[in-house]
């Protein structure tokens, strides 16, 4: 796994975000996204710059078990088998709020982790975080293995999940 430490800058987020912006309205897109450990960052993030209804549909905040089955339909067993924080979760959030959201003319971005700073395990330790993309094209999901306080993790975890967004161009 990768250790990734990174000091987050909210004007390289800033950044990035207005790149997105401009991606996904040349291709007529808009982003979705389903939220566990970030509660909506991600979503609150992008809606800070102004015009994205142009481009930014909805945002899902799936905090519990429950919540991500209830409103993404990610199977109960599911999340029983593998833990919340898994890839087979987060592409499942993934594809679920893709779904919701109509998929014409959609991509998902989806994140679940341990951002601490109790919960971590030997196997998940604190900062163990995975997001998920879902598009047209199919799904996919990325590791990240962060460190730092609650507050750094999680806004960590927003900055890596645009960037890797704007991979998928």
């Amino acid at each position: 796994m990768p250790d990734l430490q990174k000091e987050v800058d909210s004007s390289d987020l800033e950044s990035l975000l207005k790149e997105l912006s401009n991606l996904l309205m040349k291709k007529n897109l808009m982003l979705v996204t389903a939220e566990s450990c970030t509660g909506g960052l991600i979503a609150a993030s992008c809606t800070e710059l102004p015009g994205s209804s142009q481009w930014f549909d909805r945002g899902f905040v799936t905090y519990t078990n429950e919540a991500k089955h209830d409103m993404l339909n990610v199977p109960k067993e599911l999340i029983e088998q593998h833990g919340a924080v898994s890839k087979e979760v987060v592409e499942a959030m993934a594809v679920g709020a893709f779904k919701k959201a109509g998929s014409k003319n959609r991509i998902a971005i989806s994140v679940s982790g341990i951002a601490g700073p109790d919960g971590g395990t030997p196997d998940k330790p604190v900062g163990t975080v995975w997001i998920g993309y879902a598009d047209n094209e199919g799904v996919e999901s990325k590791l990240l293995q962060l460190k730092g306080s609650r507050a750094d993790i999680r806004q960590a975890t927003v900055e890596y999940s645009v960037g890797w967004v704007l991979e998928h161009f």
